[in-house]
């Protein structure tokens, strides 16, 4: 007896070692280039930050006219970003991503020839246009290649892109703004869209060519490796929800309602960190500004960290609900403390990270949930709402911030006024949300 569970283990270890590799394979195989086409993308919200001072100089822009051009990319990405999901229905994931990528790209370019306030508007939203859909087909195409148990880890490798823009999109602009501004007769504003928007035309081509359209025309894959990869799959799909794998019902399901609700509150909580905590930092009495750049990135390091962390746990355990739950009571704890904190250099640090760590390591795992309750095409049109309706917290979030600001004459009221929307959605987690896997 004891010989014959001997001999039952060992290949049932090797198929699971097997299975590992097979899944780092594929991870290898599309990870790297979907995680450097969302770094690009993410960039743009990054730059036109720092291009601020440069642009309203050499437009005459108000502050109001600035943040109209700001809101005018999200405006265009929330009109189409369900319109978006029927080209992928029709082309593929990767075509499709390809044209969004090389589209955006030279639409970020053009911006070289914003010389009024109006082409600015113009050019801006027709970026935010040639974007959409660009993260629901990312995560479709994720969904197309990997089960539940992996999609975790997966999602936090792809989402690690959002903090490493931080991280290293600040001091890249910095330094193009600073050293190239005049070159050639353009602007360093101009030089920053036109570096961050060229380079997506060749990410479009790379797509186009590396990544397969789906596991069966994958040429560096054997027959039997597809076979498992499929198989995993379709032990998923028989778990879901038939009617959540239609491309219009999954629009007006309870579930999608739901979940836009939250992603909007964790978009809230990301755009407030972005768009604040530099002058945050500023206010506690931080003047050098290199160091406040230093000390803005840190705060996205550690959520990278965290990210590969919690997702690996949360895949290892199968438990998506209880680890948003914490990562969002970490942020809404996070900012508190902020607010409270606020005139404390060193109190405030810790403060942002525990926010930022939370907000951010939310989002990978978030995701997760919508990618396992709906099915096929659903999965691309029930991502494209949640995400459309999330995207409304970049004109709504940055605006709230300031009007509260402006009103109460404290620099830190208006990040405060983010926690009671944080709470909320803790609520919504804890009586609407269920784990996939236990559903």
């Amino acid at each position: 007896m004891t010989t014959s569970s001997t001999t039952l283990e060992i290949p049932r270890a090797s198929g699971q070692m097997n299975e590992l590799l097979l899944y780092r394979r594929v991870a290898w195989r599309i990870m790297p280039l979907a995680i450097i086409c969302f770094l690009f993308s993410y960039f743009d919200r990054i730059n036109i930050s720092f291009a601020k001072t440069q642009m309203q100089a050499e437009l005459g822009l108000s502050d109001a006219a600035y943040g109209l051009a700001a809101s005018m990319f999200f405006i265009g990405y929330v009109l189409f970003e369900v319109p978006s999901s029927w080209g992928l229905k029709k082309y593929g994931a990767p075509a499709w991503i390809c044209r969004i990528m090389i589209s955006w790209g030279l639409a970020t370019a053009a911006l070289v020839f914003a010389y009024t306030q109006y082409t600015l508007y113009f050019l801006r939203f027709l970026i935010g246009v040639m974007e959409a859909g660009f993260g629901p087909a990312i995560l479709f195409y994720l969904a197309c290649w990997f089960p539940k148990r992996y999609l975790a880890r997966i999602n936090g490798l792809w989402f690690l892109a959002v903090p490493l823009a931080g991280a290293i999109g600040s001091p890249v602009a910095g330094l193009i703004l600073g050293k190239m501004n005049g070159l050639l007769g353009l602007a360093g504003w101009h030089w920053l869209f036109l570096l961050s928007g060229l380079p997506c035309v060749l990410l479009g081509a790379a797509v186009l060519w590396k990544l397969d359209k789906d596991i069966d025309s994958a040429k560096w894959l054997t027959p039997e490796e597809k076979h498992q990869l499929k198989a995993n799959l379709e032990n998923d799909r028989g778990s879901a929800k038939g009617a959540h794998g239609s491309l219009w019902r999954v629009l007006f399901t309870r579930e999608v309602a739901v979940f836009a609700m939250i992603y909007f509150v964790v978009k809230s909580a990301a755009y407030g960190l972005n768009f604040w905590m530099p002058n945050l930092i500023q206010m506690s009495g931080v003047k050098d500004l290199l160091l406040v750049g230093l000390l803005s990135s840190s705060p996205y390091i550690v959520a990278c960290i965290g990210m590969l962390i919690v997702t690996r746990h949360s895949d290892r355990t199968g438990e998506r609900k209880r680890y948003l739950l914490w990562c969002m009571v970490a942020s809404a704890l996070g900012y508190i403390l902020a607010c409270s904190f606020s005139d404390n250099s060193i109190a405030l640090m810790l403060a942002l990270v525990l926010a930022t760590a939370g907000t951010f390591i939310a989002i990978p795992v978030f995701w997760t949930i919508p990618q396992s309750t709906f099915s096929g095409l659903g999965i691309a049109t029930g991502t494209a709402a949640i995400n459309s309706l999330g995207q409304l917290s970049g004109i709504v979030s940055p605006a709230m911030v300031g009007f509260v600001n402006d009103l109460t004459g404290v620099s830190y009221m208006g990040m405060l006024s983010i926690v009671p929307l944080i709470l909320a959605s803790v609520v919504l987690i804890a009586l609407y949300v269920k784990d996939p896997a236990k559903d």
